[in-house]
């Protein structure tokens, strides 16, 4: 098995792994040896990152329980068990609490902590070892809470409550859970949530409320987390310091000016915007 320091052998699930995150993550680990599934939507990117890491894949809506359940499964006998996996996948789409699309909230839930929990819940059997090691992708928006990002906010603290709540019970095992908390990375998520009318309106003229991070020093710290096992990994790195002082980093957000937010939030109830991965209509996939 890899040891505390390396991948290297390891017998690796992600979701979400179509592109962004779960895509160079998983590349990332086939590099330094370990063994790689990749799940999630978008077949055709999919199956050009399973390619890349020369392992299995499989088409799955992370909100559909018996999926997740298949693609475990599948995972399992195609890699011959597992050590660790990562509930990576995820979506973002604006919505204003006043007068916003309710359905936006309730598919954001689905897919952001309902995928989590069944993630972690078919997984749980197969790493439930002293290797063992289960990273649920939460979000800095998780305790610090934006306008517009309501749904991504709500889905994210519940990631976060989801994976603690698994770190206590897998503990008799010797399997260890982390969660992964990250600021704007320069992701597709991040472009297409951030690119529309609304939030360069709340910005005034566009960009991000913390500035876009590069992706690569967010894969470095996954690589060095999974391997170490750690309880929380986080990206930029000054996002560590910010968790701790949440109750002030909200009020911040809370007086900090916002001249143009009644024009965006009126704005948002109008927008037809995309989640930000295109989701499918329920059917059987692949």
């Amino acid at each position: 098995m890899g040891g505390a320091s390396t991948v290297a052998g390891r017998r690796v699930l992600i979701t979400g792994a179509a592109r962004g995150i779960g895509a160079a993550l998983a590349k990332r680990l086939h590099e330094r040896g370990a063994h790689v599934a990749v799940a999630g939507l978008e077949p055709d990117l999919l199956e050009t990152v399973a390619a890349d890491v020369d392992g299995p894949w499989s088409e799955c809506d992370v909100s559909d329980r018996e999926q997740v359940d298949a693609a475990v499964a599948q995972t399992v006998r195609e890699l011959g068990g597992l050590d660790v996996v990562v509930a990576n996948a995820g979506i973002a789409k604006q919505l204003p609490i006043d007068g916003g699309d309710p359905t936006v909230m309730e598919r954001t839930l689905q897919v952001n902590t309902l995928g989590v929990y069944y993630t972690l819940r078919a997984a749980a059997p197969h790493i439930s070892h002293r290797e063992g090691y289960a990273l649920a992708t939460s979000s800095l928006a998780a305790g610090v809470n934006l306008p517009l990002l309501g749904a991504y906010s709500a889905s994210k603290a519940a990631v976060e409550a989801i994976g603690n709540t698994f770190r206590c019970e897998v503990r008799p095992t010797g399997a260890k859970v982390g969660v992964a908390y990250f600021a704007e990375l320069d992701t597709d998520m991040t472009t297409r949530g951030f690119g529309t009318e609304s939030a360069s309106t709340l910005l005034g003229g566009g960009g991000t409320i913390s500035g876009v991070a590069p992706l690569g020093p967010a894969i470095d710290a996954l690589e060095r987390g999974i391997a170490r096992r750690s309880r929380r990994i986080c990206s930029p790195g000054w996002v560590r310091a910010v968790l701790p002082a949440r109750e002030i980093a909200q009020r911040v957000v809370e007086l900090k000016p916002l001249p143009h937010l009644r024009e965006a939030l009126e704005l948002a109830q109008r927008e037809d915007v995309d989640f930000t991965t295109v989701q499918p209509q329920r059917r059987e996939l692949r």
